[in-house]
Order: structure tokens, then sequence, then C-alpha cells
């Protein structure tokens, strides 16, 4: 009995694979879409979360320091703000006021925190 073979499938005129040339372009081009598209969501789940011990608190340090660190760290943000809103105009400038406001309150109340911690004299 024979067994008819059918004719090779054509090949697409566009393949990337048509020529050892076009194969190594369709590499780099997926290498630069990987590159900036990043990494798949299921990269971004594989990779357990590890926390960034660059900038660690001292565990030994009191809660006074901490507090008075923080509330100068919030007063010099808001004054990053509202020295960078003064450079800009329209929405941005209120999205920055906004910003600047919403630190400023969290300064207030770790100041608040501070007051009833330590009386002053």
């Amino acid at each position: 009995m024979f067994k008819v073979t059918p004719n090779p499938p054509p090949t697409d005129p566009a393949s990337p694979y048509e020529s050892p040339d076009s194969k190594k372009f369709h590499e780099a081009a997926e290498r630069a879409l990987d590159h900036y598209l990043g990494p798949t969501l299921a990269d971004v789940i594989a990779t357990p979360y590890t926390a960034n011990t660059l900038y660690i608190a001292n565990p030994d340090a009191d809660s006074e320091s901490l507090l008075a660190d923080a509330s100068e760290s919030l007063g010099s943000a808001t004054v990053m703000l509202n020295n960078h809103a003064a450079t800009v105009e329209g929405s941005q400038r209120k999205t920055l006021q906004g910003i600047a406001q919403v630190v400023m309150v969290a300064e207030m109340a770790v100041n608040r925190v501070l007051d009833k911690l330590v009386p002053a004299d």
C-alpha cells in the first residue's frame, strides 16, 4: 500500500527564521522587548519578598529618638515639597501642595506623640 505524503507547507515570507540574519534580528528584538517590558508576572510572583535592610532603624533606638528623627524628616519633606511647588504651575502645583499638607499633618501627629512622651518643662 502506498501512502501519499503531502508537500511541506509553504514557508511564511515574513518568517523571522527564513535566514540566519533574520533569526539574529528576531532574537535581538525579543531581548529588547524583554528588557523594556520587564519581567513577566510569573517571574515577579515566583520571587520571594525580602526586606531591604540597607536603611533599617536601629532596634536598640528608643521611641523618643525615632519620633524626633521622623519629625525632622517630615519637616524636611514639607519644606522640599513647598519649594518645588513654588516652581510649577497649574494642577501639578495643587497636587504638590496637597502632598505637602499630608506630610505636614503627619509631622504634627508625630510632634503630638513626642509632646505626650516627653512633657515640656
